[in-house]
């Protein structure tokens, strides 16, 4: 929690402000009890004690004996009420307008900087974390963090500010009703901090389970298409169901220990209030006038007793916040906490662009500890080259890709562009280089002109700040044979495509991903399986497009359809993480190799498709 607080120290000037404004809120809340003993003692019964009022000198001393003295004080006290209760509302509002916009300003800030880590994080930490986990994070755990600072912290002033105000006025009037009245605050400080301990495993429970939930409940969302295709309706609903059982029975038994203990709380309320009225009273019989308290005194005791009482009953609820919001924080700052496995160098190679040579010198990969992906792979490919990755699924073909703008780093060996290592590379000035487009390319909730222009970030500036789509978007789409069916979408570039693009099918998904690395104008492209959801006619039109385009460019394309990649100028085919074959299409072919076994069996699929 120590962190959260530094958030809000950022803003400590009007942090500064707000505490004091709430301290005097809480003074000011006091006085009007004051101002009601005064009245009974003075107005009223026009004998009492002069009171506290009197001490620090709001009300002349001496007795008020005639009408008009004791009309004079009524007025005074009249003006004392109304002045307490403008200060009040004065400070209120601004302590809660600057505490709460410090909360606000806080979560706003907290958000931002664990958005912006998350993104900075390696692939392997996306890979071992749901995404519904880090959603709930990023939503759920930050707005109850910027909860607790908006509501917590301002009752933690209230309590002090009340207790300290309430003892020194007690005390003043009688020390040994005021020991009466303060004796279950050190009782109920020390029952929260207990409470505190022993509720909080069960709260840490309970947010595993909710983030368990979360992450179910995010993962049939996005499979919603494979639930109704296999039907797994009941299926579903029974392991949602069984999780958030799970939830509501650890909900419950926290619940239940809540409520007990606050029932506790008022208990030992009510019974110091019984006390002081049995010793107040008894006071007030048996003793002298000058040893009793006044009337006004014994009831301004009752009216502090719910001021003092209700503020600490709060203890409670703030300790059922605190463990909350210390759960949320943990989870937070743990993230915060984690380091990127994949981290730029000291000083990093930043070249003002990438030629696109590559090379992998005796690359193995392994993911974690488990059996090498990838083992002693060695190829050279020169800038301006295209390379066919062909192979079984599972072969390591997607796995050699992704090591050239270094999500992953070599378990051994090195991969090298323009002859530097990329562990030696800035990582931004890498990636800026190398564009990726994968078999199910991401699309992002949108219009398509803003989903091409991503790729290059003054046409993205280009196009949020200007009226009409900017003429390098409209060629991107055009180069990668999606300018006619964007134009033909009911707004053209302006139509929403929907989250992932779901109003547009796999082939336009594609072609808009195709567009979008076009406009990144890398020196190498990534092309994994990018027309597998296209059909023949527009994976030729792509084709040739692609074969003007990567022209100057280094290419990696990754293909289970032959055809597509077999006028690369090198192919190489791999098997089980190691390189087996590469050449020409043509040169495999006559080698009758495991290429020309792959070319015969997708031949004759397709003949039996067509029949």
């Amino acid at each position: 929690m120590v962190s959260l607080i530094k958030y809000a120290l950022r803003y400590w000037p009007r942090l500064s402000v707000g505490v004091a404004t709430s301290i005097m809120t809480r003074i000011a809340r006091l006085i009007p009890a004051l101002v009601v003993a005064a009245a009974i003692d003075r107005v009223v019964l026009g004998d009492g004690d002069p009171g506290l009022l009197t001490d620090i000198g709001l009300l002349p001393p001496g007795e008020i004996v005639t009408e008009a003295a004791r009309l004079s004080l009524l007025r005074r006290l009249v003006v004392i009420a109304a002045a307490a209760y403008l200060l009040r509302s004065l400070t209120r509002f601004a302590s809660r307008y600057l505490l709460q916009s410090t909360a606000q300003k806080a979560q706003r800030d907290l958000r931002n900087t664990a958005y912006d880590h998350l993104q900075r994080l390696s692939m392997t930490f996306f890979v071992n974390h749901q995404t519904g986990a880090m959603l709930s994070v990023l939503n759920s755990d930050i707005n109850r963090l910027e909860q607790f600072l908006n509501s917590e912290f301002r009752q933690l002033i209230r309590v002090v500010a009340t207790i300290s105000g309430i003892t020194i006025i007690l005390w003043s009037y009688s020390p040994k009703l005021a020991v009466i009245a303060l004796l279950p605050v050190p009782v109920i400080g020390l029952a929260s901090a207990g409470f505190l301990t022993w509720i909080e495993p069960r709260y840490q429970s309970i947010r595993e389970t909710v983030s368990r939930l979360n992450s179910r409940l995010e993962n049939n969302i996005a499979g919603v298409d494979i639930i109704k295709s296999f039907d797994r309706y009941e299926f579903e609903r029974d392991r949602v169901a069984t999780q958030s059982d799970q939830y509501h029975d650890e909900q419950i038994n926290a619940l239940r220990l809540r409520r007990g203990f606050f029932a506790g709380l008022r208990l030992m309320t009510g019974i110091v209030f019984v006390a002081i009225l049995f010793v107040g009273g008894r006071d007030i019989i048996l003793l002298a006038d000058d040893a009793a308290l006044s009337t006004g005194s014994f009831a301004l005791f009752f009216l502090y007793l719910r001021r003092l009482y209700s503020p600490m009953r709060r203890i409670g609820r703030s300790a059922n916040k605190y463990q909350q919001a210390k759960s949320s924080a943990e989870r937070v700052f743990g993230l915060l906490g984690q380091t990127p496995a994949i981290a730029d160098p000291i000083d990093p190679h930043q070249p003002e662009s990438i030629r696109g040579d590559i090379e992998f010198d005796d690359v193995t990969f392994a993911y974690g500890d488990r059996k090498p992906v990838l083992e002693g792979i060695s190829l050279s490919i020169e800038r301006g080259e295209t390379i066919g990755l062909a192979g079984e699924t599972g072969a390591g073909k997607s796995t050699l890709t992704r090591l050239v703008p270094r999500f992953y780093d070599v378990t051994a060996g090195s991969v090298r562009v323009d002859d530097v290592d990329v562990r030696e590379y800035a990582r931004q000035h890498l990636r800026r280089g190398v564009a990726i487009v994968g078999q199910s390319p991401y699309l992002f909730s949108g219009t398509a002109a803003e989903n091409i222009a991503y790729g290059d970030h003054e046409t993205l500036n280009e196009l949020r700040s200007g009226d009409s789509v900017p003429d390098a978007v409209r060629d991107a789409a055009d180069a990668a044979e999606a300018d006619r069916f964007v134009s033909d979408l009911p707004d053209g570039y302006e139509t929403e495509i929907g989250e992932r693009g779901v109003k547009l099918s796999g082939g336009q998904r594609q072609r808009l991903a195709i567009a979008r690395a076009i406009l990144n104008d890398p020196a190498i492209i990534i092309l994994d399986e990018a027309t597998s959801d296209v059909d023949t006619e527009t994976e030729q039109h792509i084709q040739e497009s692609l074969s003007r385009l990567i022209a100057d460019r280094t290419a990696l394309v990754i293909a289970h359809r032959l055809s597509t990649i077999q006028d690369a100028d090198r192919i190489i085919v791999m098997d089980d993480g190691e390189i087996v074959e590469q050449g020409t299409h043509e040169t495999l072919l006559t080698d009758s190799g495991a290429y020309a076994d792959l070319w015969s069996a997708q031949i004759d699929a397709d003949s039996a498709t067509a029949d």
